[in-house]
C-alpha cells in the first residue's frame, strides 16, 4: 500500500512539507519495487536514505522548534530519536544479514507508519505553534 501525500499531512511550512514528501516517495519507491520483485534490491538504498535523510530532516525541525519556543521540544525531541533508532536497527539488520522481505515489511509498519502518523499527530502542532507565534 502507498501512502499518499493528503491534506492532513501539510504543515504549513514549506521546507518541512517538502521534506515530509521526500520521506513519503523514498517509502513509496521501495513498496513499488517491493510491487515488481525488486524489494530485496531497494532497501538497502531507501533505508541508507532515510538514516540520512531524517537526522538532516529532524535537525530542520528542531531549529524551527527552538526558535518558536516549541512547548513540546523535548518529548519532539525523543520521538525523533527514537525513529532514528529504528531506523538504524534496521540498517544493522541488513549490513549483518543481508536484504529480506521481512526488513521490507519492518521499513513499511515501523518506519512509513510512524512517518505519517507522527506528522499527522505531532508535526501538525509544531506548524500550528509556528504560525500562532509569527503573526
Amino acid at each position: 500500500m502507498a501512502y499518499n501525500w493528503s491534506n492532513d499531512l501539510q504543515t504549513g511550512n514549506m521546507q518541512i512539507d517538502t521534506e515530509h514528501k521526500e520521506l513519503i516517495k523514498a517509502i513509496n519507491n521501495l513498496l513499488e519495487a517491493c510491487s515488481t520483485g525488486k524489494g530485496r534490491a531497494e532497501i538497502e538504498k531507501t533505508v541508507n536514505f532515510l538514516s540520512s535523510y531524517t537526522k538532516t530532516h529532524f535537525a530542520h525541525e528542531e531549529v524551527l522548534q527552538k526558535k518558536y519556543n516549541y512547548p513540546d521540544y523535548n518529548n519532539h525531541k525523543k520521538y525523533h530519536q527514537s525513529f532514528i533508532d529504528t531506523v538504524e536497527s534496521i540498517r544493522e539488520k541488513i549490513l549483518a544479514n543481508g536484504p529480506s522481505i521481512v526488513l521490507v515489511g519492518e521499513v513499511n509498519s515501523k518506519v512509513g507508519n510512524w512517518i505519517i502518523n507522527h506528522i499527522k499527530r505531532e508535526d501538525v502542532k509544531v506548524a500550528a505553534h509556528i504560525r500562532n507565534n509569527t503573526k
